[in-house]
């Protein structure tokens, strides 16, 4: 009975979500309608220049408002990328003195993904039992934003757990993706990608294992893994309070490369260590970023594979035609061979797991739907260890298959003393990444974000592993940046008549049973920058310089219509 009980509640309470959710947009009758000219101004003028239109009164924060309302509204129609609306409330803040209008940041709606706490609305984290967990007031990092003059809007949609490049939960549905409704737009932070794909300016998100950049690959913009104590994280909610085996940081995410660097810049500049007891008191190094804008020659080393998952054609024809553009603007690439990227995968996973999946499922009610990631990851948790141990000495000999093999070993929850011998090879491979890094002298990694671009819906199930190359970096902390090149192409794409799925490792194999790339044609394909630990600057000014080298060939934003 109290099962059946939990289950009726779980279910009330999602529907009371989606139909204050469904109100709220029915109420916003001003905010619909075709674009106007001005509108297709503001949303195509880079955010620094809206900002000094409202300094000078040119611009009316209302205005603004008005324009990325209407954006909001179209995205969700098309994605349900949305979770709480507050445009209304958005209103009465622009008017009533609780943003700053004098900020570097002035007058800019916001969008935030949906674990950020903003005063009397839900983080729900897809949990319908965190519905009505509504605080009081902003936490640090919203105060931080409407100190900066920035305008919360609208949070997004995301996974169950957090721990999936898919964003799907019961109490606010399926978020898609904008250039095909069969695939995710990433995760975990996949709402805010889809509603920055379809024209929304600027957002934040968080990334314990890529759910930054991945949205920010599967969707086609832009977005930048800060290292940790580096952005504010000051009030959220989360599926893992207390995990910090890989600690998950927040970060921004834009439309375009400029607004991500002024955005971060605004952000800096705010001195966020005054918000946030765990930032770090670094101002922003303009010296660094004026050095990397203006170096003749930069040493580009290109990691082509993690070892554990090849990129799929797509990825790797991204990165050559980025590779090309930077050897053609006279940089010079340089072939590297890093620390065993599956050395990181293997120590990371078993860390962030080290609960044994028991936190993320605790705040789950019967019969709620879990991601079918998750669900694989605590599926494999709950085999006895007996059996496991037989499944991992037939994988490892009979199929051969070292990488999977050692995946599955020690996949059970760990004890203390387990978790921190898990911490100590953690340390000692970040500081063998380090010293590596020292012998090869490259001032950046070009690599790709991903095995594959963007997965189909419910895929999770089977590439829930392929992670490596986001996740290495939050392995290393080290700052990461998104930057969009092409887009699939199914001619160009496809997989050779040689390709055999079978003789893959179980890794591969998973990622691999999901690539079409008939299917896939026009998803967006990126590439990764990255940089060393708290290189924020410096990664933002060689993201511009990529995307200078790709000159007239970069990426093509979709139409906001």
């Amino acid at each position: 009975m109290v099962f059946f009980l939990d289950y009726i509640q779980h279910k009330r309470d999602c529907k009371f979500k989606q139909d204050e959710r469904a109100e709220r947009l029915r109420a916003l009758t001003q905010y619909r309608g075709p674009f106007t000219a001005l509108d297709r101004e503001i949303v195509d003028k880079p955010i620094e220049e809206l900002v000094q239109d409202v300094h000078k009164g040119v611009l009316e924060p209302s205005q603004l408002l008005h324009t990325y309302g209407k954006v909001a509204v179209k995205a969700h129609e098309k994605t349900n990328c949305l979770t709480e609306v507050m445009i209304s409330a958005a209103e009465g803040w622009v008017k009533d003195g609780s943003i700053n209008l004098k900020g570097p940041l002035a007058g800019i709606p916001i969008s935030l993904k949906d674990t950020i706490n903003v005063g009397g609305f839900d983080s729900t984290v897809g949990y319908s039992s965190y519905v009505g967990n509504k605080p009081a007031e902003d936490g640090g990092a919203v105060k931080l934003l409407k100190d900066a003059g920035a305008v919360p809007y609208v949070k997004t949609n995301m996974p169950i757990t957090l721990l999936s490049f898919e964003s799907t939960n019961d109490v606010w549905g399926r978020c898609t993706n904008p250039h095909n409704s069969k695939y995710s737009p990433g995760g975990s932070t996949g709402g805010e990608a889809a509603l920055l794909a379809l024209g929304g300016r600027i957002g934040i998100g968080s990334d314990v294992a890529g759910s930054v950049r991945a949205p920010a690959h599967f969707s086609g913009i832009y977005s930048l893994r800060c290292s940790t104590g580096r952005w504010p994280k000051a009030g959220f909610a989360t599926s893992m309070p207390g995990q910090e085996g890989v600690p998950s940081v927040y970060s921004p995410m834009t439309r375009t490369l400029n607004d991500l660097t002024y955005f971060t810049r605004a952000v800096v500049g705010m001195q966020p260590w005054k918000y946030d007891h765990t930032v770090h008191p670094i101002p922003w190094r303009a010296e660094i970023e004026n050095e990397y804008a203006t170096k003749k020659k930069l040493r580009v080393g290109v990691m082509r594979t993690d070892g554990v998952v090849d990129p799929a054609p797509a990825c790797v024809r991204a990165l050559e035609k980025t590779e090309a553009a930077l050897k053609a603007a006279g940089h010079e690439i340089v072939e590297i061979d890093p620390p065993s990227p599956y050395e990181a995968l293997r120590i990371g996973a078993l860390l962030l797991n080290a609960d044994g999946c028991q936190m993320f499922k605790s705040f789950m009610r019967t019969g709620e739907w879990n991601d079918p990631g998750a669900h694989q990851m605590d599926w494999l948790m709950r085999v006895p260890r007996p059996f496991k141990y037989l499944y991992y000495l037939w994988v490892k000999y009979v199929r051969k298959d070292d990488v999977w093999a050692g995946l599955v070993k020690d996949w059970h929850a760990k004890t203390a003393f387990e978790q921190w011998k898990l911490v100590a090879q953690r340390e000692a491979y970040r500081a063998k990444f380090f010293e590596w890094w020292n012998s090869v002298d490259v001032d950046f990694l070009l690599t790709p974000p991903n095995a594959t671009p963007a997965v189909p819906h419910d895929g999770m199930k089977e590439a829930v592993s392929s992670c490596g190359y986001t996740f290495l970096f939050n392995i290393v902390d080290y700052t990461c940046g998104i930057l969009p090149v092409t887009h699939v192409d199914k001619d160009l794409d496809k997989l050779p008549a040689t390709f055999n799925i079978k003789k893959l490792n179980g890794v591969a194999q998973g990622a691999y049973k999901l690539y079409d790339a008939e299917a896939m044609h026009g998803l967006p394909v990126t590439v990764q920058i990255v940089g060393r630990r708290l290189e924020e600057e410096k990664v933002l000014a060689i993201m511009k310089r990529v995307e200078d080298a790709l000159g007239d060939d970069k990426y093509r934003l979709l139409d906001i219509d």
